[in-house]
Parts: C-alpha cells; sequence; structure tokens
C-alpha cells in the first residue's frame, strides 16, 4: 500500500483482483461513503469489473475528487452529497439516482463514523451522534433500497460493512453498540425480504489499514497491528474482495449473514484505538500481560 495509510489511486487500479473483469459489468452499484478510504476502494473496484458506481457522502469535495479519479480511468461514475442521518435526503438520493441512471442492483453502506473514548465520558451528544449515523442511517438506506425493489418487482443486494464487534471494542461503545444493532436487523430483514428476492449481509473488517487509521492517536494505531494473531493490520482490498464476494453470483445462497475478514481479531483482540491504559499494557516479547499493581 501506498503512502503512511490506506491506497493511493494508482494502488486502486492496479491492485490484483481473483475477479473476472467483467463480473458486475451493466450493474448500478451505490457506496455510501464512497468518495474516500474503505468506501472508494470498494467502489474502484466495483468500477474495474465494470459496474456503474454511485457514490454518496457528506464531503462535495471529496466526491467530486473521487468522481474525477473515476472518469479518468473510464469508469463510469455518479456522485451526490448528502448525509444518511436525514431520511428525507436518504429518499431525496435514492429517486435521483433511479431517475439518472435507471436501476440499481447492489447497496454498499460504508458510510459511518465514531470517536475514541473512554465509554463513562461520552457526553449524550457523542453517543447520539455515533448511533444516528452508524445505525439509524445504515437502516434509512436498507429500507429505501428495499422499498424501491419490491415497488419495481426487482431483486436486490444490500451489504453492510459494520466492525469486528465479537469481543466488544474497547473505547468504541457507541460505534459497537450501533453495529451490533445494523448486524441484527440485517439478520432479521434477511428473512423478510427473501421473498422479495433480497439478500441482506454484513462484512465485518478487523483492524484494516485505511485513510481512517490517520485520525487516530499514535498510540491507537499501533495497537491495530497487535489485534490479531497475526500481528498485523488487513488492508483495504481485503475488505473490498469481501464485499464483492458477498455482492457476486458467488454467494448468491448467502443472506444474513456476517462475514469477518480481521485476521484472527475475534479470537485474540486487543485493540484500543485511543492508546492502551497502563493497567492493560502488554509486553509482546514476553507473550503475557503485564498488569500494573
Amino acid at each position: 500500500m501506498s503512502g503512511p495509510y490506506g491506497s493511493s489511486d494508482a494502488d486502486l487500479l492496479a491492485y490484483p483482483t481473483v475477479y473476472r473483469q467483467d463480473l458486475f459489468k451493466g450493474q448500478v452499484v451505490l457506496i455510501s461513503g464512497g468518495g474516500s478510504g474503505l468506501g472508494k476502494t470498494c467502489a474502484a473496484l466495483f468500477g474495474r469489473l465494470g459496474a456503474t458506481v454511485a457514490i454518496c457522502g457528506r464531503d462535495p469535495d471529496k466526491l467530486a475528487a473521487a468522481e474525477a479519479f473515476f472518469t479518468s480511468a473510464g469508469i463510469r461514475c455518479w456522485s451526490r452529497a448528502m448525509t444518511i442521518r436525514d431520511p428525507d435526503a436518504v429518499e431525496e438520493l435514492f429517486d435521483d439516482l433511479y431517475r439518472d441512471l435507471g436501476r440499481l442492483d447492489v447497496t454498499v453502506n460504508n458510510a459511518g463514523g465514531q470517536f475514541p473514548q473512554a465509554a463513562i465520558d461520552f457526553s449524550v451528544k457523542g453517543w447520539n451522534a455515533v448511533v444516528d449515523t452508524n445505525l439509524n442511517g445504515t437502516w434509512y438506506m436498507m429500507q429505501a433500497a428495499a422499498r424501491r425493489w419490491r415497488d419495481r418487482g426487482e431483486k436486490g443486494n444490500i451489504v453492510n460493512i459494520v466492525a469486528d464487534i465479537w469481543r466488544g471494542l474497547p473505547q468504541m461503545a457507541h460505534t459497537a453498540a450501533a453495529r451490533a444493532g445494523v448486524i441484527y436487523a440485517s439478520k432479521t430483514v434477511a428473512v423478510e425480504w427473501a421473498p422479495l428476492g433480497i439478500r441482506v449481509n454484513c462484512m465485518a473488517p478487523g483492524c484494516c489499514e485505511s485513510s481512517a487509521f490517520g485520525r487516530y492517536p499514535p498510540a491507537g494505531a499501533e495497537t491495530f497491528t497487535q489485534s490479531n494473531p497475526m500481528m498485523r493490520a488487513g488492508d483495504e482490498f481485503d475488505v473490498a474482495e469481501a464485499v464483492l464476494y458477498l455482492a457476486s453470483p458467488a454467494a448468491k445462497f448467502v443472506t444474513g449473514e456476517v462475514l469477518t475478514v480481521d485476521g484472527g481479531q475475534q479470537m485474540w483482540g486487543d485493540p484500543w484505538p485511543a492508546g492502551r491504559p497502563p493497567a492493560f499494557e502488554i509486553d509482546y516479547n514476553k507473550g503475557r500481560l503485564a498488569q500494573k499493581e
């Protein structure tokens, strides 16, 4: 990977993939948070495999830059600046997408946000902001897509990018709660929407390098490479190729599932995004917990 965290634009076009080059030819794929980071990587790979990519997010400058990059690479791209927190904005997004592109095959819910902090210090505003984006915003997107597929008698596919929450997420209780809600909402509607031909799955990455790494304190980012028994972080293409699998015909009999890509973090687990507290210092050379008295 190029740069301190995540992929360069050149990486996005050059990284080898196991998938057939025309796998998503003729399809339209919507990726929220598609202007940067994991979302942009997913959009690039879908586009390389023939899809028209529709990206949305809050930052119009990032979206404009991403759209220009995709267009220059021969990838058809459509973008809208909006926030998934606003259900009216979500409805307008889908209406405009169908008006301009005429169809939607896959919705990838990648947009989200959180900040590292001890749970005991969360403000009401901070808690609500994370839950509103990561749970409510994702739900608005899921429901809006499903209603349109139902009303048009079309099949559909939803992939929600969540988080590796199986051991909890210290200093991230707000997003752990929200992502758990997304997972179990997804499992529930995977049953309800199966008669409509709509598959709903989640992809749960562990600590995978992206531009988001740079937003954490160095002491926190250092723990990400210690979060799994492989003792390294994954990369954005680990996430993207897993998302594409769930969206592809190879997963046609998969719904209500959570695909975890974490290097074994769920069996090991030691990420502390704000930095490891002294009471949990670990001597990895000795391979034991060295708790202080």
